[in-house]
């Protein structure tokens, strides 16, 4: 597993907590099935929220600017819809299928803004296997504290082959 920065806040985002949810290899195509389902949970910082903002280079006010975002239909600052999304990568390439698995697509629909403080959880639920191909077809929903859906979508993954 390559550098993984120090959270100043710690949390969930610790570097030994990532090393738990590391597994060598992900699951193969047959070690899958329809239903199957994984999750993660992230309570998202200000840190995190301005961390993503320097590493992508979207400075939108509306994620960094309190007094913009302020009079914005949000009422406040709220958090990339991309960083929201990233959780599910997270699910797809540390959990189900996990390690060694190629995220191909992904089609997202955001629901409700994301905000500092709020707690999203990721599930991503496998719908259809394409044994030929070697494809997995995935639902993705990522839901707040309040299990209202922030964020819902399709993967399409292709897991690691058997050896």
């Amino acid at each position: 597993m390559g550098p993984v920065p120090e959270n100043p806040e710690g949390g969930e985002d610790s570097r030994a907590s990532l090393a738990r949810r590391h597994r060598a290899t992900g699951k193969t195509i047959r070690e899958l099935a329809v239903g199957m389902t994984a999750s993660l949970t992230k309570t998202y910082s200000e840190w995190d929220i301005l961390t993503f903002a320097a590493v992508t280079g979207d400075l939108n006010p509306a994620h960094v600017d309190e007094a913009f975002a302020q009079e914005s239909i949000f009422e406040g600052k709220v958090a990339h819809g991309l960083l929201t999304a990233s959780l599910i990568s997270a699910v797809l390439g540390t959990i189900l299928p996990g390690p060694g698995a190629i995220y191909l697509s992904q089609d997202l629909r955001f629901r409700r803004p994301v905000r500092i403080g709020d707690t999203v959880t990721a599930t991503v639920e496998v719908t259809e296997l394409n044994r030929e191909k070697n494809l997995v077809s995935l639902k993705t929903t990522c839901t707040n504290q309040q299990s209202n859906v922030v964020l819902e979508g399709t993967a399409l993954v292709m897991p690691v082959r058997a050896k």
